[in-house]
């Protein structure tokens, strides 16, 4: 049997060893409830504590301003409800047109409750320029949000810049925010340096497990809650913590964090190496985003554009023949609609369909890339999806 070949990182990360020794110890631990006062309790409130502080460290913020959530939807969804209807002047919010699904269903939402929401075009790379969010941020604005890292591209953004041309524009009246969960441990993350006011990560993209989120608040910013009934995480996030998922989330991220710059060199070459084979091979592909090599670039992100073909119809196939891959977010993989980030560069319907991500990890190797390659040039000779494919392939 063929060995199945995962590069669909993005979407979410097998578990680091380390973090799954620890975690699965602490689940049988029997550990109580953090709020409880007794023996139990104190000992889950420590450990929740400590991934507090472990993060606050390696992510250089204010422990106080670390909130935990059940992911980054969560997370994504308590910076901007949270802000916005903080906001008692009516203000809005503007996000990019390449933001995940979990800004931008809660813009929409805010839109259909009166709020303003301007939304920010991009260049046929994927990136926003600062004068676009100054206007923006000019306007009646409380909240700008562009995402760090593109999911689907691996664009990266230049937050520093958007950031201050948000707090410049709005003379400190509005506030930024980032996606920042393809991001950390990818690149160099410096929240302070960047100067923005709310940061989301995922542990899960980074080896850690699944159901736990960060929303990191910093620079004095308020939200109002989502959800009531608990005083825990400053009365923003109520709800007993899962406290192993927390600890052991916040180990994984405080790895990444430290092995990230030979973990970017090592994928970085393989992801390089994977986009020249497959432009070898398939003659009409094209990639999308900055070039290879960028240092505007995600190191682990490629996506391909394959002309004449479906993207969700050959990610299906190159299932059933060993490669892992997705059409796109893995949170919208079951839409039969274009992608929003592939139109939003200016594609057509047609092209948006066409695209294949390929996203690597910590667990990748070289001959994973060969072997992808492999799988990916058979499959697109004999593939017909929505037509017959491209003669250029």
């Amino acid at each position: 049997m063929t060995r199945r070949v995962y590069l669909d990182h993005n979407a979410t990360t097998p578990l680091r060893p380390e973090v799954r020794e620890f975690w699965i110890e602490l689940v049988d631990r029997g550990l109580g409830n953090p709020s409880s006062l007794h023996a139990a309790g104190r000992e889950a409130r420590q450990l929740v504590d400590e991934a507090r502080e472990r993060l606050a460290a390696c992510l250089q913020v204010h422990e106080d301003g670390v909130i935990f959530t059940s992911g980054g939807t969560e997370a994504d969804n308590l910076a901007l409800f949270g802000c916005v209807e903080f906001d008692t002047r009516g203000r809005g919010l503007a996000t990019s047109t390449i933001e995940h699904s979990a800004v931008l269903e809660p813009a929409a939402e805010l839109a259909r409750r009166g709020r303003p929401w301007i939304r920010l075009p991009c260049d046929e790379q994927g990136r926003v320029e600062a004068d676009v969010v100054a206007a923006a941020a000019r306007q009646q604005t409380c909240l700008v949000s562009v995402i760090a890292a593109s999911n689907e591209l691996g664009t990266l953004q230049d937050v520093a810049a958007l950031a201050q041309a948000t707090h410049e524009a709005s003379e400190g009246r509005a506030r930024f925010h980032t996606d920042a969960v393809q991001a950390v441990g990818r690149i160099p993350i410096d929240l302070d340096g960047w100067e923005v006011d709310m940061a989301t990560m995922s542990p899960h993209k980074l080896g850690g497990p699944v159901g736990v989120g960060i929303l990191v608040v910093t620079r004095g910013t308020r939200l109002a809650p989502r959800a009531h009934g608990g005083g825990q995480e400053r009365g923003l996030r109520p709800g007993t913590e899962s406290v192993a998922a927390i600890a052991a989330g916040a180990l994984a991220v405080e790895l990444a964090i430290a092995e990230q710059p030979t973990y970017a060199a090592r994928v970085g070459d393989l992801a390089a190496r994977l986009w020249t084979d497959i432009a070898q091979a398939l003659p009409g592909a094209r990639l999308l985003g900055p070039p290879m090599g960028d240092s505007r670039r995600l190191p682990n992100t490629l996506n391909v554009l394959l002309p004449g073909v479906d993207g969700r119809v050959l990610v299906t196939r190159l299932d059933l023949a060993g490669l892992e891959a997705s059409a796109g977010s893995a949170c919208a993989s079951g839409s039969v609609e274009p992608s929003h980030v592939l139109v939003a560069l200016g594609l057509d319907d047609e092209q948006a369909r066409a695209g294949l991500r390929l996203s690597l990890g910590r667990t990748s190797t070289l001959d994973d890339c060969q072997q992808a390659v492999e799988i990916l040039v058979k499959t697109c000779r004999r593939t017909h999806a929505t037509r017959p494919l491209d003669d250029r392939l």
